[in-house]
């Protein structure tokens, strides 16, 4: 089956959507699938281009039989607010546009568009129609809902028009899917049927990412005792996961000889929370490892920590969770109750209010002294990743899909494009 990706991040990047297009688009190639990818250069999370990319020119790569990635320009702004974040976003769907337009011509029989960014599935809906093609949006977060709840962006009569535009936009497509089952009823809220919607989980490969030993080597080079209980915090270190409050903590706990924080990322905020940590003895941060150091990075933590601002609630779920539970170590969350993180968390770790140092703290001590408690959540973190976040049982469900996306693109005649606009 031949399938346009439209993804504004995609690998090389480590984290986030880069990191999760890239390994679906690995496994679709591996089935067999043509696969061609519309893409900015790989910038995410550090906001500067990797070496060995422009950020000012188009170019076309061809790793390997069945993969074509053609990435287009995209503009980087220096200092991050609500109007330059919407100029970057539009930046690409701009620069992308002609791109997608010539692939009208290769004739996709599904045009996969991955939200973020929003701004280019208007684009990808238009393409698949003049193709003949199936239309398929996937929503990594509800990125206006999250921009307004953040204070990112903040005028309502904006806002009204913005969550208009998206419905709208939404109901066009052939299928709209989401990673958890509250965002599916977010969709729903949005006008989304949920016969209409697809579950498609964030996966984890569990052959990768496994319980082993404690990485002593990485403790070592952090000047980490043995005995001491690692926090681990890794991922991306921007305004959407709240990282403040781990600072606090750190300074709560800085008389605890028992426990070491961790920060494992690069981000927008990173030189700030070294400010802040300057004289703390008990915190360390270590840039972003690549995939091949994955499992050894997850392995040294004792605990996990995921932290997150009150106002994300649902509109997001942080792809980090999952390998945080195929690791095997618990995990304290800051989740409201009721939530998705909530009540997955809940089972294999300890759930705290959002934005509460002492919160973190308490369940920090409680689980520093009680190895036993800690084993017993952890295992149940990898029970629930073999079970629901597997990747390989996630890309069969997609592959089965868009295989029956395309029995029914044969048996239907595709709608005229003009005609779809017309409505």
């Amino acid at each position: 089956m031949k399938i346009l990706l439209v993804s504004m991040n995609f690998a090389p990047e480590l984290t986030g959507i880069g990191k999760y297009s890239g390994e679906m688009v690995d496994n679709l190639v591996a089935r067999g699938h043509e696969v061609r990818v519309v893409c900015a250069p790989p910038y995410y999370p550090t906001w500067k281009v990797q070496d060995g990319y422009s950020a000012g020119a188009y170019r076309t790569e061809q790793t390997r039989p069945g993969l074509t990635v053609h990435r287009c320009p995209v503009w980087i702004p220096q200092r991050l607010g609500g109007l330059t974040r919407l100029l970057h976003l539009a930046s690409f769907a701009l620069s992308s546009l002609p791109v997608l337009l010539w692939l009208v011509l290769w004739r996709p029989q599904v045009v996969f568009a991955v939200a973020p960014a929003l701004f280019c599935a208007p684009a990808a809906w238009l393409i698949a129609r003049l193709a003949g093609a199936k239309a398929w949006l996937h929503i990594q977060d509800f990125e206006i809902d999250a921009a307004f709840e953040l204070g990112i962006l903040k005028q309502p009569f904006l806002r009204r028009c913005a969550l208009g535009a998206e419905r709208f936009l939404m109901r066009r497509f052939d299928a709209v899917s989401t990673i958890s089952s509250r965002m599916l009823r977010q969709l729903a809220a949005k006008g989304i049927a949920l016969h209409d919607a697809e579950m498609l989980p964030n996966w984890v490969d569990l052959s990768l990412v496994r319980p082993t030993e404690k990485s002593q080597g990485l403790r070592q080079s952090l000047h980490i005792h043995a005995a001491q209980t690692v926090c681990l915090f890794s991922g991306t270190i921007n305004r959407k996961q709240g990282l403040d409050v781990l600072i606090q903590t750190a300074q709560l706990l800085k008389d605890d000889a028992r426990v070491v924080f961790v920060i494992c990322g690069n981000g927008e905020l990173r030189s700030g929370l070294e400010a802040s940590a300057a004289d703390l003895d008990n915190i360390r941060f270590m840039d972003l490892q690549p995939a091949s150091e994955l499992n050894a990075l997850l392995n040294m933590a004792d605990v996990h920590l995921l932290p997150q601002l009150r106002g994300a609630a649902d509109l997001v779920m942080p792809s980090k969770l999952a390998g945080m539970l195929a690791s095997g170590r618990p995990v304290i969350a800051a989740a409201i109750p009721r939530t998705e993180i909530s009540s997955i968390v809940a089972g294999c770790g300890i759930v705290t209010e959002p934005e509460c140092a002492i919160g973190f703290a308490n369940a920090i001590r409680a689980l520093a002294g009680d190895t036993e408690r800690r084993e017993r959540l952890g295992a149940a973190g990898r029970s629930y990743a073999e079970h629901v976040l597997d990747s390989q049982k996630i890309f069969d469900r997609l592959d089965a899909r868009l295989e029956a996306f395309e029995r029914q693109r044969v048996s239907t005649p595709a709608p005229v494009a003009s005609e779809e606009l017309a409505s």
